[in-house]
C-alpha cells in the first residue's frame, strides 16, 4: 500500500471543537483522531472534558480548554492553547449549543430567550471570529457551524431554539463571502433528531408524563423512522473539515432521515 493511499483525511490538521462532551462533540472527537487530526477539546467543565479526553484515549494528540462558548476572553484562550500546544487552526466545529426552554413564546421569558441566542449564535460568532487569524496564517481552513433542521422549519413551542438555529445559517453564509479569499471555507452541519440527551430533554418537556409518545410522534415523521446517531453526525462534519470537501462553502448540509422532506 502506499503512503497516499494509507494516508488519513484529517492527517497533519488540527481541530477545535465546542461543546466537546456533548453526544455530538465526543463522537466527532474521536472521528477526528481517527482520521489523524489533532483535537483540542472545549467546553466549561473541567470534570467532563478531563472524562472525555480519558474516553477518547488520543495521547499527546488530543487536549482540553475549558472555556464557556459565551466567554470571548476563553474563547480566544481556549484558540491560543491549541495554536501554542499544537502550532496552528485548521478547522474549527463551532457545536456548544442548547435547546433551551420548549415554550409558548408568550411564555418565554425575556432571560429563557436571551440565553438560546447567546449560546447558540454568540457563542458560535465568537468561535469562528477567534479562529479566522490562526487559519489565515496556515492558509486555509474549515469552519463548521451545529445549526439544526430548526435553521430550515419551523416548530410550534421551540421559537428561541427556532430563531437561533436560523441564524447560524444566516451567519455561515455571511462568514464565507468573507473568508472565501482567504482560502477558509464555512458550512453548518444540520442535525434532526439524534439520539441523544438534547432531544431527551425535548420529549420530557414536551410530555413529562409520556416522552415516548413524543418519540413516537417524531419517528412517524422522519422518512426513515429513526433518530439518527451522533456518529453520523460526526462522519458528516469530518467530511466537511476534510479537503474532500474542497468546493463547499456557505452551504448547510442536512443530516435528518429526511425530515425536512416531508
Amino acid at each position: 500500500m502506499s503512503d497516499q493511499s494509507a494516508r488519513k483525511r484529517l492527517d497533519g490538521k488540527t481541530a477545535i471543537i465546542t461543546g466537546a462532551t456533548g453526544g455530538i462533540g465526543e463522537a466527532t472527537a474521536k472521528l477526528f483522531l481517527e482520521e489523524g487530526a489533532n483535537v483540542m477539546l472545549v467546553g466549561r467543565s473541567p470534570d467532563k472534558l478531563r472524562e472525555t479526553q480519558t474516553r477518547l484515549d488520543g495521547g499527546s494528540r488530543v487536549a482540553s480548554a475549558v472555556a464557556d462558548a459565551v466567554d470571548e476572553a476563553k474563547i480566544a484562550a481556549a484558540v491560543a492553547k491549541t495554536v501554542e500546544t499544537f502550532g496552528g487552526v485548521d478547522v474549527m466545529f463551532a457545536n456548544a449549543g442548547t435547546e433551551g426552554a420548549v415554550k409558548g413564546l408568550d411564555e418565554l421569558t425575556e432571560a429563557e430567550f436571551n440565553d438560546v441566542l447567546q449560546i447558540n449564535v454568540v457563542g458560535v460568532w465568537m468561535a469562528m471570529k477567534h479562529c479566522v487569524t490562526p487559519m489565515k496564517a496556515r492558509g486555509s481552513g474549515s469552519i463548521i457551524a451545529t445549526s439544526s433542521i430548526a435553521g430550515q422549519v419551523g416548530l410550534a413551542g421551540a421559537s428561541a431554539y427556532i430563531a437561533s438555529k436560523h441564524a447560524v445559517y444566516g451567519l455561515v453564509k455571511s462568514a464565507a463571502l468573507e473568508l472565501a479569499g482567504s482560502k477558509i471555507r464555512v458550512n453548518a452541519v444540520a442535525p434532526g433528531c439524534i439520539d441523544n440527551r438534547m432531544i431527551k430533554s425535548i420529549e420530557t418537556q414536551i410530555a413529562p408524563d409520556n416522552p415516548d409518545a413524543v418519540r413516537d410522534s417524531l419517528f412517524s415523521s422522519i422518512a426513515m423512522g429513526r433518530y439518527g446517531t451522533n456518529e453520523e453526525i460526526a462522519k458528516l462534519t469530518a467530511f466537511l473539515a476534510s479537503d474532500d470537501a474542497s468546493y463547499c462553502t456557505g452551504s448547510i448540509f442536512t443530516a435528518d432521515g429526511g425530515y425536512v422532506a416531508a
